[in-house]
């Protein structure tokens, strides 16, 4: 119980919903008792009444077995729909629980889980909990107390006849479970099978250009058969037993039936029970087989939810961020524009241990200084701007902004500190003001047209249908024009450190033109920290940073470096090469 959230946020949810936990325990005890009713009305409807051809009372009894039935249906209704509601509360707090996590939990649990995952754990996870609590729990309870009822019951009548009823009740599960293993085996393999064939229909349709350039046409229509097949025989299997199950139940109730008429007739009489006797242990045997078929479906349910509510737990359980200093403001970290610096302090990183990223990093940035960070895939270059931000910190050593380590910044502070520019530009469900603001109540509405027009983009949104305050859609926007007003979300705080992350990567020449320069007007007052593969769109800065196996392999200005710096030179070469 110490780690299980689930447990805790469901006993938790019935706490403070006392109302529905009492309503539903009527509700629940409601069905079981109302269902052992209507056997022993027809016991005595037949011994009292039909067997000896007396009319007294058999209008009431009839009225009082018809009003009996529909107490039943009110009492299972009521159940249904207190589960429904308490079932969404439950998802309603898990997933309020879990959102509240993803806010705290720390930027590393994302380096090691996709978004699928995690999306999956929301959604599926979550869904199988609330059946498991609901239908399954609940369901397993109601199922159990109307079994022990019914063999109490027909123990009542006769002890052989209870005996009897005792011994059916394993040979029924063994059934139930034999096939209801088989058959969640084959569904299994028929829901993996399904998603083979639906993703090979989206690979086909989204590679058809490459599959008919390269003529492969036959070989996609062989993979698809095979999964076909494949999927067509796991179905049958499927088929199979959904139609041989009932009848073998049905075989099985009737021969139970049939030995119970045997054993009650006048040539043997070995129950010794009276008619009446053996119509009402008829019905209860024929609903005994029910809630077992049942009990089998819940405890599958749970068996699979089980799983859930582990990797739920797993994720509330995942390490969080540590405290931030709340009282530090912008203000009191940097004064003015001119007064940051950033300063490395043996900085050493690594995802994985035993792996380091970054190895003894020592540098430090002055004021309105331009540093581009260079390298081979894989240096660590994105990973340092991840440092710098304060999203990771540091195995060993810290990374601090005039004095105060960047770890300890409140994250409502740090985008007055830092304008980050990423390689593509995350649109938003929401208007283009919003796209610049992030829907921040600080960023007044002169200030994001102030970006914009920083950007040049003021004559393009003017011309949009509402403006500032058009939502946007997908293909709004160049990929150029995108770029800019990822600019124009860093700036729009006006801080003092500017960090670019391989921007230009995807534009053209002329696009490409056009943003550095206003990059370079966004960088006369501010420091400016780039990283980037083509060493030509960093000529404007002052400091290169050459990274090699996660250390600073070489630092100096870049005519310097052209001159001293076989690697820096050769690949400048290569690149104008590539260029011409």
């Amino acid at each position: 119980m110490k780690h299980n959230h689930v447990v805790k946020t469901f006993f938790g949810m019935l706490k403070n919903n006392i109302g529905y936990s009492i309503f539903l325990f009527i509700s629940v005890c409601g069905v079981v008792s109302t269902s052992l009713i209507p056997p022993q009305l027809l016991k005595k409807i037949i011994d009292e009444n039909l067997s000896k051809n007396n009319t007294n009372g058999l209008l009431q009894l009839a009225v009082f077995y018809f009003i009996i039935i529909i107490l039943i249906g009110v009492f299972d209704f009521c159940k249904e729909a207190i589960l429904t509601v308490l079932g969404q509360k439950v998802t309603k707090e898990i997933r309020y629980a879990m959102m509240e996590k993803l806010l705290r939990i720390h930027p590393g649990f994302f380096t090691s889980n996709s978004t699928g995952i995690t999306v999956s754990r929301f959604i599926n996870d979550v869904d199988a909990i609330n059946s498991m609590f609901t239908n399954g729990i609940v369901g397993m309870l109601i199922d159990c107390l109307k079994v022990i009822g019914i063999v109490i019951s027909i123990w009542l009548f006769r002890a052989q006849l209870g005996i009897l009823t005792i011994l059916l009740l394993p040979i029924i599960w063994l059934i139930t479970r034999l096939f209801q293993k088989r058959m969640l085996k084959a569904q299994i393999k028929n829901r993996i099978l399904v998603s083979k064939v639906n993703n090979h229909i989206s690979e086909s349709i989204k590679n058809v250009f490459t599959v008919k350039m390269f003529s492969k046409e036959d070989y996609m229509e062989k993979k698809y058969t095979e999964y076909l097949s494949d999927n067509y025989r796991t179905i049958e299997k499927v088929n199979f037993y959904d139609s041989i199950f009932p009848p073998i139940i049905q075989i099985t109730r009737d021969f139970v039936i049939g030995f119970i008429v045997i054993l009650s007739s006048k040539q043997l009489n070995y129950l010794g029970i009276t008619l009446g006797m053996v119509a009402a242990s008829i019905d209860l045997i024929s609903n005994l087989f029910a809630p077992i078929e049942q009990l089998g479906m819940e405890l599958q349910d749970i068996q699979q939810a089980i799983s859930g509510v582990h990797r739920v737990n797993d994720f509330l359980d995942e390490t969080e961020e540590e405290a931030k200093n709340d009282e530090l403001k912008a203000e009191a970290v940097i004064l003015s524009q001119e007064e940051a610096v950033l300063e490395f302090h043996q900085v050493t990183f690594s995802y994985e241990e035993g792996l380091e990223i970054l190895k003894n990093i020592n540098l430090k940035v002055n004021p309105r200084e331009k540093v581009a960070f260079v390298g081979r895939t894989g240096v660590g270059k994105s990973t340092l701007f991840k440092l710098i931000l304060g999203l990771l910190k540091p195995k060993e050593g810290c990374i601090t902004l005039n004095g105060i380590d960047v770890s300890q910044l409140p994250n409502s502070q740090k985008r007055r500190l830092f304008g980050y520019v990423e390689q593509g530009f995350p649109i938003l469900n929401a208007s283009v003001a919003d796209q610049i603001s992030l829907q921040d109540s600080t960023i007044t509405r002169e200030e994001i047209q102030k970006a914009i027009d920083f950007v040049g983009m003021t004559e393009y949104i003017n011309n949009l249908e509402q403006g500032l305050d058009t939502q946007v859609k997908e293909t709004m926007f160049s990929q150029g024009q995108r770029q800019l007003l990822s600019i124009a979300r860093a700036i729009v705080t006006d801080p003092p450190i500017l960090l670019l992350d391989e921007i230009t990567a995807n534009l053209d020449s002329i696009t490409e033109e056009r943003i550095l320069s206003v990059l370079q007007k966004a960088g006369n007052r501010r420091m400016i920290l780039t990283i980037s593969h083509r060493l030509s769109s960093i000529a404007d800065s002052n400091t290169i940073v050459i990274l090699e196996n996660g250390r600073i392999k070489n630092i100096d200005s870049p005519e310097q470096l052209l001159k001293e710096d076989e690697w820096y030179r050769s690949h400048l070469e290569l690149e104008n090469l590539t260029w011409s």
